[in-house]
C-alpha cells in the first residue's frame, strides 16, 4: 500500500514554491532591472520574465527527468519526460506519496506529492538561468539568451542537479552535500556568468561612460523579495514543515544579516562610506553562501559563514574583477560564483551532525577534513563541467547566429533595439 501524503509538509512545500517563484519574477527582474542603465531596463526585466517561460517548459518536457529519474550515476533517463507518470500516484483522486530513485539502495521516500516536488524543483531551474543575465547584461542578443538558457539548462543543469541531488548521483555518492543549491544553483550560474563575461567581452564606454544604476529602489526592493523568498529556497528544501526547515529559516536570516554588515564594513573602510548597493549586495552574498549550509549549520556557523561571504565576494566583484578586466556587469560570478564556493566548503567546516541524522545515517553530516574534502571535489567537478559546457555552447551559438547586439545598438540600448519599447 502506498504511502500517504502529509497534508501539512505539502501545504508547506506549495507555499515555498511560490516564495522560489517570487525570487525570479519580480524578485531578481527587478533586482538587477534597477542596477542597469534606463535604456536597458526593459530588457534586463523581460530577461527574468522569458527565462520563467522557458526553464518552465523545458524542466515539464525533459530537464526534470534528466536531474531526477534513476537513470545512471551521471543524468536521468527519459522515463519522466513530459512528466509521464508523475499522476501514477493518483488513487480515487487522492494523491499519494512518491518514492525518489525508486528501486535503488538509496531510494527516499517523499511525504508530498511527486507533482509538488516536480513543482518546487521547477523554480530552482527557472532562477537558475535568470541569475547568469546579470553577468551579460546591456550587450546579448534576445533570440541568443533564450536558445543559450534551452541548451544551458538540459546540458549544464540537469546533469549537475542529478549529480548533487538525485539519490543515484556521483557527486552524492562521495559523500559531498548541498542543501539548497550552492553547487547546483550559485557555482553553476555565478561561472556560467563569467564565462559569459569573458567570452562576450566588455560592454562599450566601460570606464569613459557613466554606467550608473538607473533606480536603486528597484534593486532595493528586488533585493527585499529575494530574502523573503529565500525561505522557501532553503527552508523549503527541507521537503518537509518540520525543526531541520525551522533551523534551515533561522540560519537563513542570521547570514544575510551578517554578509550585509560584512560588505557594509569593508566597503565603509575601502571608500569611506556605506552605499545602498553594496549593503544589499552583501545581504545576497550571505544567503548565497549559506543555501548550501542552510540545513547542515548552527546559527553561529551561519553568521560567520555570511561575514566570510560578504567580505569575500566584496573582494570578488571589486578587486577581482578589476585585477582580471573581465566585466560581470552586475556580478554574477561575485556574489553567486565566489558566494557558493564559500558557503559550499564552509559546509564540511561547521556540519553539525544532528541536524541531518537519519535512521540509515545516525551521526548524519559532521564537520571534518574528510567532509571538506569532499566539499572541494563537488566544487571542483561543477566549475569543471559549467566552464566546459558552457563554452561550447556560447561557442556554437556565436558561429550560427552571433551572441552580441552591434556597437550602434548597444549605444541606442536594449529597450528599443530590441523590443521596440522604453521608460519614459
Amino acid at each position: 500500500m502506498r504511502a500517504p501524503i502529509d497534508t501539512g509538509d505539502t501545504a508547506w512545500m506549495l507555499v515555498s514554491t511560490a516564495f522560489v517563484l517570487m525570487m525570479t519574477i519580480p524578485g531578481l527582474a527587478l533586482f538587477y532591472g534597477g542596477m542597469v542603465r534606463k535604456k536597458n531596463v526593459l530588457a534586463t526585466l523581460i530577461q527574468s520574465f522569458m527565462i520563467c517561460c522557458i526553464a518552465s517548459l523545458v524542466w515539464m518536457v525533459a530537464g526534470y527527468s534528466l536531474a531526477f529519474s534513476t537513470g545512471s550515476p551521471w543524468i536521468g533517463d527519459l522515463s519522466r519526460v513530459m512528466l509521464h507518470g508523475v499522476a501514477d500516484n493518483f488513487r480515487a483522486g487522492v494523491d499519494s506519496a512518491f518514492t525518489l530513485g525508486a528501486g535503488t539502495p538509496a531510494a527516499v521516500t517523499m511525504t508530498i506529492p511527486e507533482s509538488v516536488f516536480m513543482m518546487f524543483q521547477m523554480t530552482f531551474a527557472v532562477i537558475t538561468p535568470a541569475l547568469i543575465t546579470g553577468a551579460y547584461a546591456d550587450r546579448m542578443k534576445f533570440s541568443a539568451m533564450c536558445l543559450f538558457s534551452i541548451a544551458w539548462l538540459l546540458l549544464v543543469y540537469a546533469p549537475v542537479a542529478h549529480w548533487v541531488w538525485s539519490p543515484t548521483g556521483w557527486v552524492a555518492g562521495l559523500g559531498a552535500v548541498d542543501f539548497a543549491g550552492g553547487t547546483v544553483v550559485h557555482i553553476n550560474s555565478g561561472v556560467a556568468g563569467l564565462v559569459c563575461a569573458i567570452i562576450l567581452g566588455r560592454r562599450k564606454g566601460l570606464g569613459h561612460e557613466d554606467f550608473s544604476p538607473f533606480n536603486l529602489t528597484y534593486a532595493i526592493i528586488g533585493a527585499s523579495l529575494l530574502w523573503v523568498g529565500w525561505f522557501g529556497f532553503n527552508a523549503g528544501s527541507a521537503l518537509g514543515a518540520n525543526g531541520r526547515a525551522g533551523m534551515a529559516m533561522l540560519t537563513t536570516q542570521v547570514a544575510a544579516a551578517a554578509g550585509g554588515v560584512a560588505w557594509m564594513v569593508v566597503e565603509w573602510a575601502r571608500t569611506g562610506k556605506p552605499t545602498a548597493l553594496g549593503i544589499i549586495s552583501g545581504a545576497v552574498a550571505g544567503l548565497v553562501a549559506i543555501t548550501p549550509a542552510a540545513g547542515f549549520v548552527l546559527p553561529g556557523s551561519a553568521v560567520v559563514i555570511g561575514l566570510i561571504a560578504g567580505a569575500g565576494c566584496f573582494w570578488s566583484a571589486t578587486w577581482l574583477k578589476h585585477r582580471f578586466g573581465y566585466d560581470d556587469s552586475l556580478d554574477a560570478f561575485g556574489v553567486h560564483g565566489t558566494g557558493g564556493i564559500i558557503g559550499a566548503i564552509l559546509t564540511g567546516a561547521f556540519a553539525y551532525g544532528p541536524l541531518s541524522a537519519t535512521a540509515s545515517n545516525p551521526e548524519g553530516t559532521v564537520a571534518s577534513v574528510h567532509q571538506v574534502i569532499a566539499q572541494v571535489e563537488a566544487v571542483g567537478v561543477t566549475v569543471v563541467w559549467c566552464v566546459i559546457m558552457t563554452t561550447v555552447i556560447l561557442k556554437v551559438l556565436d558561429l550560427a547566429m552571433g551572441l552580441r547586439v552591434s556597437p550602434d545598438e548597444e549605444r541606442e540600448g536594449l529597450d528599443m533595439v530590441l523590443h521596440g519599447e522604453r521608460i519614459n
